[in-house]
C-alpha cells in the first residue's frame, strides 16, 4: 500500500493501535466530501429552492446507511422506514414541512429501484423527495433543516454542519467504541418511532444546540483537502506540482425538484376576515379546527377518492392542448364529477385557476412578499366563499397563514359583473 488517506490525527491514533505496519502509509489530507460541503454552504438557500422548499418550510432529511443495523434495514426487514415516512407526511403539516431521504447507494443497488420506490410510494405520493444518493445528497443535507437518520455517516456530517439530528437507529454494536462516531450516537437524541412524531420534530428544532465535537473530528484540515491530496498523488508519481492552486469541483445546482402530492388531503381552515388560517396534511390535521374539506389530485392513486373530493387539483401549463386550459379543465371536472364543488388548474408556483361551483372562476396570484403552495391558497379561497366571502370587481387579497407565516394572495374574479351575479345565487339559495 502506498498511500491510507486520513482526514484526523484520532484516525492515525486508532490505526497504530489496530494495525501499527499500515502508519508509515498513512497521509493526513483532510476530508474533500466535507471541504465541497463547506464551500457550498453560501448556496443553503439555491439548493432548498431546488428541492421546493418554501420560505418558512421545514425540510425534513431522512437517511439510511446500507448496514442492516440502519434505519432502512432495523427490526430485522425492510420495515421501519417505509412505515416511518407516511406517519411523518400525515403528523407533519403539508404546508410547513418538506420531506426528503437519502439512501445509502448499495440500498438501491441491493434492492433495485423498482423495489425502492415500490416500499415507498405511499410516502412519495404524499410529496416525499427521493435523493440521488451519488450526486445529490450533498445538497440535500445543506438544505436540511433536520436529519432524521442512523449512525452512517451522513448523520455525522449533519452534525458537523450544526444542523439537528434525530436518530432512529444506533447501530449498536456494529462501531468501534472508541471513534468520535460512536460517541456522537451514545449522546445524540433519539427518535422513538411508535411515538407521536411531530412533537418529536418540534422539539428537536427548538432544542438544539451546537456541538463542536463532529466538525472538530471529521477533518483536522478544513478546506485544504485539494491541496493535500494533489501533493501526495504527485509526490507517488514523482512528478512536480502544477503552479496553480488545486482545487475540488464545486457542488452543482440539482435540477428543480417540485413537491407533487397526489394522496388525499385533509384541510382545515379557519375564517377572520379576509384572514385564513389553513392546515393540510394526509391525515386528520394535528390539532387543526375549522371548516373541513378533501382536496384530491386528479392523479390520485384511487379513482374512488375523486367522488368524495371538495377541491379537485391539477397542475399543467395555461396553454396545455391535452387539458385544454384552465378553463375547460375545470369545466370538465365540475361536470364529471358533481359532488365536487372547486376545480383548482395551478399553473405556475404561485399562481392557479380556480372555478368554484355556484360562484365562477378566479384567478388567483401570490404577492410578491408571498411563497406558499397556490393550492393552499385555492383551499382557502374556496372556504372564504363559503362563508360568506364575496370578490369585488377590483379584485381582493385574502391573506393565508400556515405556521410558516403569511401569505397574501390576490384573487380576482374571471369574468366582469361577478358580484351582482353571485350575490343574487346566494340569495336565491337561502330563499329556497
Amino acid at each position: 500500500m502506498d498511500g491510507l488517506v486520513l482526514s484526523h490525527p484520532e484516525q492515525l491514533e486508532r490505526l497504530a493501535r489496530v494495525c501499527a505496519p499500515a502508519v508509515p502509509a498513512a497521509v493526513l489530507a483532510g476530508d474533500p466530501c466535507f471541504d465541497r460541503m463547506l464551500a457550498a454552504v453560501p448556496y443553503r438557500e439555491r439548493f432548498r429552492r431546488a428541492l421546493g422548499v418554501r420560505r418558512g418550510q421545514r425540510l425534513v432529511v431522512l437517511n439510511s446507511t446500507w448496514n442492516p443495523e440502519g434505519l432502512f434495514g432495523s427490526g430485522g426487514g425492510q420495515d421501519v422506514l417505509p412505515g416511518l415516512l407516511p406517519r411523518l407526511a400525515a403528523e407533519l403539516p403539508a404546508d410547513d414541512y418538506r420531506l426528503a431521504a437519502v439512501l445509502h447507494p448499495n440500498i438501491w443497488y441491493g434492492h433495485g429501484p423498482g423495489q425502492i420506490r415500490v416500499w415507498l410510494d405511499r410516502a412519495r405520493r404524499a410529496g416525499l423527495a427521493l435523493i440521488d444518493p451519488v450526486r445529490a445528497w450533498r445538497q440535500a443535507l445543506l438544505a436540511a433543516d433536520l436529519v432524521l437518520g442512523d449512525f452512517g455517516a451522513v448523520s455525522y456530517y449533519a452534525a458537523a454542519l450544526d444542523t439537528p439530528v434525530l436518530l432512529a437507529a444506533d447501530g449498536a454494536g456494529v462501531l468501534d467504541p472508541q471513534a468520535p462516531l460512536a460517541d456522537f450516537v451514545r449522546h445524540a437524541p433519539r427518535l422513538d418511532p411508535l411515538a407521536p412524531l411531530r412533537p418529536q420534530v418540534e422539539g428537536a428544532l427548538a432544542g438544539h444546540r451546537p456541538d463542536p465535537a463532529p466538525a472538530r473530528f471529521v477533518t483536522s484540515e478544513p478546506a485544504r483537502s485539494a491541496e493535500l491530496l494533489r501533493r501526495h498523488f504527485y509526490t507517488l508519481l514523482g512528478l512536480p506540482e502544477p503552479a496553480a492552486p488545486a482545487s475540488l469541483e464545486p457542488l452543482p445546482l440539482l435540477p428543480h425538484l417540485p413537491r407533487q402530492v397526489t394522496a388525499p388531503l385533509r384541510v382545515r381552515a379557519r375564517v377572520d376576515g379576509v384572514d385564513i388560517v389553513i392546515e393540510r396534511s394526509t391525515e386528520h390535521p394535528y390539532g387543526a379546527d375549522g371548516d373541513a374539506h378533501l382536496a384530491v389530485h386528479e392523479d390520485t392513486r384511487r379513482p374512488g377518492d375523486l367522488d368524495l373530493a371538495d377541491v379537485i387539483t391539477r397542475e399543467g401549463r395555461p396553454d396545455d392542448p391535452r387539458l385544454g386550459g384552465p378553463g375547460p379543465w375545470t369545466a370538465e371536472v365540475l361536470r364529471r364529477h358533481p359532488h365536487c364543488s372547486a376545480a383548482v388548474y395551478v399553473t405556475g408556483p404561485d399562481t392557479c385557476t380556480v372555478r368554484v361551483r355556484r360562484y365562477g372562476v378566479f384567478r388567483v396570484c401570490a404577492s410578491a412578499d408571498a411563497d406558499a403552495d397556490p393550492a393552499a391558497a385555492a383551499s382557502a379561497l374556496y372556504t372564504w366563499l363559503a362563508r360568506g366571502g364575496t370578490v369585488p370587481a377590483k379584485g381582493v387579497v385574502l391573506r393565508v397563514r400556515t405556521a410558516a407565516g403569511v401569505h397574501p394572495f390576490r384573487v380576482e374574479a374571471d369574468r366582469p359583473g361577478y358580484r351582482a351575479v353571485a350575490a343574487s345565487q346566494r340569495s336565491r339559495s337561502r330563499a329556497r
